[in-house]
């Protein structure tokens, strides 16, 4: 099965998020940054922020429920990550409320030497609960092609 381009522009189902403290700590845990800014409430509104903030990589972890439309059906092994961008109309704070939508912006095939894949530009907008925008996350994912290889296989 192929992406359904009739899908571009479509969004999903918004889905909320509360973020949490703990959930920061984990994450700049994991990624290995020590910024007081992720872990010191007292640091961050020094700073001027009303308490810790998230690192700019945040939003990958927001994990929607469900797949969105346009994979439907699609062979999942055939995913591979690709690049990921981020746009902020101010910081992802500890207690935000989020709601957030994925859209696909746009499909574009390429070939290459490992054989024809396809390109899924997708975002993820943030709004909070006034309704203001927060984060754009934008991300590219492969789908390769049938009989593709990935290199080193």
């Amino acid at each position: 099965m192929e992406i359904d381009r009739e899908l571009i522009g479509t969004s999903s189902a918004p889905w909320v998020v509360e973020v949490e403290r703990g959930a920061i700590r984990r994450f700049a845990e994991a990624i290995g940054d020590d910024n007081r800014l992720w872990r010191d409430a007292d640091h961050a509104r020094a700073q001027g922020y009303r308490d810790v903030i998230a690192p700019p990589t945040f939003p990958v972890s927001f994990v929607m429920p469900g797949i969105p439309p346009w994979w439907e059906g699609l062979d999942r092994k055939r995913f591979l990550a690709g690049e990921h961008g981020f746009a902020y109309e101010r910081a992802i704070t500890v207690g935000d409320m989020l709601t957030l939508r994925m859209t696909l912006l746009d499909v574009a095939r390429k070939e290459g030497r490992s054989g024809s894949m396809d390109l899924m530009l997708q975002e993820v907008r943030g709004v909070d609960a006034a309704g203001r925008d927060v984060f754009a996350h934008r991300r590219t994912t492969v789908y390769r092609g049938v009989g593709s290889q990935v290199r080193g296989s």
